[in-house]
């Protein structure tokens, strides 16, 4: 696919604090985007924005409010001229058995992530069908296969998948492109978060190659700038998860069967498992809700 130059276009990203987010931003700056960041924690965009190379500004703005992504969106605009490219990135993620989960934040995992991303597709798809610009939706590894102890990071990356493919098919007529991009398990606080349950790392080691492993977050990154130049409809951040797509519909099947297998050896341990929101966007998340400046 032909690429298509980044100097010069305006590109948002949500989530854009730290992991994906941040390193996306810095750089399709690099490449001469005009760079708007969105997240919670106002002192952290500050710092990412004061560290771009070109024109950039930021906006604190909970993306499950729609108000406030209007807002924004009105307010980028009028700063930049335009949108181009949006990036849906802003998530949390929570782990533990289901049954013994935390209700408030499973239900949050699925509103930032699901619903967060159709507040912020709804709040700029205006202003992208003028650019006749980009949108792309962040989902993962998990909206391919299912896998125990992460109901409600799957389903929300499940839903962002299936929401992004029949916007694709909605709005394409008008110019905009929709693309869904795929990761793995990347360098990010939000692993590193996971990670610090022993249970939910040794169940990930446990996991067959290559999906055991952690990845690098640069060239992750760079290839989702590389889909983002291509508006490509999907955008793989390690080598191999294309290939997942061809064999995703026995996943389930043989999940079901050696989850349950995994699931009996580590019973006795489960309930010492942490269930609330993971990393340090997990804990700006819960710090909103309980109405705590970041």
């Amino acid at each position: 696919m032909t690429k298509v130059s980044l100097e010069g276009q305006v590109a948002v990203v949500t989530g854009a604090a730290r992991g994906v987010g941040e390193l996306l931003a810095r750089k399709l700056s690099a490449r001469g985007a005009k760079v708007a960041l969105v997240g919670l924690e106002p002192d952290a965009l500050k710092q990412v924005s004061d560290r771009l190379h070109g024109e950039s500004g930021f906006w604190h703005a909970d993306v499950t409010d729609h108000e406030a992504m209007s807002r924004v969106a009105t307010e980028v605009k009028e700063r930049f001229g335009k949108v181009d490219i949006v990036v849906a990135n802003a998530g949390v993620a929570n782990g533990g058995p289901f049954v013994e989960s935390d209700p408030v934040a499973w239900r949050r995992v699925i509103e930032v992530n699901l619903i967060g991303s159709a507040v912020t597709a709804r709040a700029f798809l205006p202003v992208l069908m003028e650019s006749r610009g980009y949108l792309l939706q962040i989902a993962s590894l998990a909206a391919i296969t299912p896998a125990p102890m992460m109901t409600a990071y799957c389903a929300s990356k499940s839903g962002v998948e299936a929401y992004a493919h029949s916007l694709r098919a909605e709005v394409g007529h008008k110019g905009v492109g929709v693309g869904v991009g795929y990761l793995s398990w990347t360098d990010t606080d939000m692993v590193r978060g996971a990670d610090q349950d022993e249970v939910m790392r040794e169940l990930r080691q446990r996991l067959p190659w290559p999906s055991n492993k952690t990845y690098p977050l640069g060239p992750a990154v760079d290839r989702i700038v590389a889909g983002i130049e291509r508006r490509s409809s999907h955008v793989y951040a390690q080598w191999w998860l294309r290939g997942m797509q061809g064999v995703r519909g026995y996943l389930p099947g043989i999940i079901g069967a050696v989850g349950q297998r995994e699931m009996r050896r580590f019973e006795p341990r489960l309930k010492g498992v942490s269930t609330g929101l993971v990393g340090a966007g997990g804990a700006a998340d819960e710090q909103r809700q309980q109405g705590i400046s970041p």
